[in-house]
């Protein structure tokens, strides 16, 4: 199954919390749920492209990324068809994927620029989910992005402090840094939406001195996915 089901767990988190961010924000239609079904299915679909890409193993690979890609074609053609206009949004996605493809070539896809450039393409999903729910609110779609680039661009920054570089003081002083932004962020759009980053600043600065298993990193972090969002649909609703 390694073949076909991403290793990644932080991913599924990426995946998921700004469909959610964006739902929260926007009125719910039955479109959306081919439309989420439709990222899924992209992201699984990228899986063993980059693999291929990285390893060259083609008869490894082509099995997965064909099943992939017969099941996306169906579900592409009923979100085009009732909203055609995802069609710039889908244009764009394949330009910023040339960075993933770029460093799978290259073998570096652990890259921090590459972790970055998965962020801010997963959270952009909020916009098409508010654009789908017909009531489109650009300035609040814009925090909940703004959001999530911080939220998970300092989850990936802590995430390295616990396993690839956890002997490298200078990402640990660099990942408790940065989480002082997305309080300061946060507080100024919501006083009380700072709470959950504080949280989160205190794991950064405590958790990378206790000796955790990878597996236990994660589902701590999902933990904190849910927290963020709850704390966002309280102070929305």
């Amino acid at each position: 199954m390694n073949r076909y089901i991403p290793n990644q767990h932080g991913a599924w988190a990426m995946l998921i919390l700004p469909f959610l961010l964006g739902l929260s924000i926007s009125d719910s239609h039955w479109i959306h749920l081919p439309l989420f079904l439709c990222w899924l299915v992209m992201y699984l679909f990228s899986y063993p492209v980059l693999q291929w890409i990285k390893t060259g193993r083609k008869e490894k690979y082509l099995r997965p990324a064909a099943l992939y890609g017969a099941l996306l074609i169906p579900l592409v053609a009923v979100v085009i068809w009732h909203h055609p206009k995802m069609l710039m949004y889908g244009a764009l996605l394949l330009i910023f994927f040339a960075v993933p493809v770029h460093y799978a070539r290259n073998r570096n896809e652990r890259a921090l620029f590459n972790d970055i450039v998965a962020i801010v393409l997963f959270s952009s999903f909020i916009y098409p989910v508010v654009y789908i729910g017909g009531t489109p609110d650009l300035a609040a779609a814009g925090r909940l992005f703004l959001l999530s680039v911080l939220y998970f661009t300092g989850t990936a920054l802590y995430v390295k402090t616990m396993i690839r570089e956890k002997k490298n003081p200078r990402y640990y002083y660099a990942s408790c840094l940065y989480h002082l932004l997305p309080i300061v962020l946060a507080g100024y759009w919501n006083l009380w939406l700072s709470i959950p980053f504080i949280v989160l600043f205190i794991r950064a600065g405590y958790l990378p001195r206790l000796q955790l298993r990878a597996k236990q990193v994660g589902i701590i972090e999902i933990g904190l996915a849910v927290m963020v969002y709850l704390s966002v649909i309280w102070i929305t609703g």
